[in-house]
């Protein structure tokens, strides 16, 4: 029977658009982002000391970088920080693969991921959530960015299966979770189709664990599911926040659930976390070459 503790604020900033928790194994450190502020946010939970940076646009997610420092997705593009940058928090990301411009305007990236082979997925949204205006991004070695799905409302969650041959994705509104086939050695997906229709609120940010059970935050739901490889509810995790937006697993053992939440006007915001029996998976960091 899977346990989970009940959630407990992280000391630390409130955010207005929490986002994209990343567990950086290489520092020991969480990573997440609050979206509007243009701010990548950093806890050591061996003391809760906190770190931010400052990229000067909105950013959706945050990863580490396989040589040092850190991919972002921005508003305008993909972007890399080289080097130690938490020793100068207001570094000028470089965007290496704008793919906005060729979007409608007003459109910017929001969440992704990185799969084994570093490929960093990432995908676009409007600000005024017009349907279908986003597509979901692949950027490989070599800084190359290709769009690789089309018509998207609110890109947001993608995660992979333990064997690597699922790939998990949300396009909010649709209120599913998605699955395609996917191809480790070519960073191909093919064959989508429903993996989960959501009910309470709308899907989020999402993770997958060692088991190859989906952890989804609940945009408006105040909760998290773990949706068995059948697509099934396992388990429902109460959060004390309204709009969760991702979850990950963090820690020495990859066994607390961090969650990122949104400010609704009354609450949330906050950064929370769970101990748990189960193991989530690595993260991985983006590879600028093969």
């Amino acid at each position: 029977m899977t346990r989970v503790s009940a959630p407990e604020a992280v000391p630390v900033p409130a955010a207005r658009l929490g986002e994209g928790p990343r567990w950086d194994e290489r520092t020991g450190t969480l990573l997440w982002v609050d979206i509007p502020a243009g701010r990548v946010h950093r806890l050591d939970p061996a003391d809760d000391s906190h770190g931010v940076l400052d990229v000067g646009q909105p950013v959706g997610v945050a990863v580490p970088r396989a040589e040092g420092g850190l991919a972002l997705a921005v508003r305008d593009g993909f972007a890399l920080l080289a080097g130690d940058v938490w020793a100068a928090p207001a570094a000028v990301p470089e965007v290496v693969a704008p793919v906005t411009a060729g979007e409608r305007p007003g459109n910017r990236m929001n969440d992704g991921a990185c799969d084994s082979a570093g490929r960093f997925f990432a995908g676009t949204k409007a600000e005024d959530d017009t349907p279908g205006a986003g597509a979901l991004y692949r950027l490989g070695p070599g800084h190359r960015a290709e769009r690789v799905l089309d018509g998207v409302t609110v890109s947001n969650g993608i995660a992979w299966s333990p064997d690597e041959r699922l790939c998990y994705y949300v396009d909010t509104p649709t209120g599913r979770v998605d699955v395609f086939d996917y191809d480790p050695g070519s960073g191909l997906i093919a064959g989508r189709r429903t993996f989960a229709e959501i009910t309470r609120g709308m899907p989020d940010g999402i993770t997958v664990d060692a088991h190859g059970h989906v952890w989804v935050g609940l945009w408006g739901g105040g909760a998290v599911l773990r949706l068995r490889p059948d697509g099934g509810v396992d388990l429902t995790v109460d959060i004390p926040a309204r709009n969760v937006t991702s979850c990950a697993f963090g820690g020495p053992d990859l066994d607390v659930l961090y969650v990122t939440t949104a400010w609704d006007g009354t609450g949330g915001g906050e950064l929370l976390r769970c101990r748990t029996s189960v193991e989530g998976l690595p993260s991985h960091p983006y590879r600028d070459h093969a």
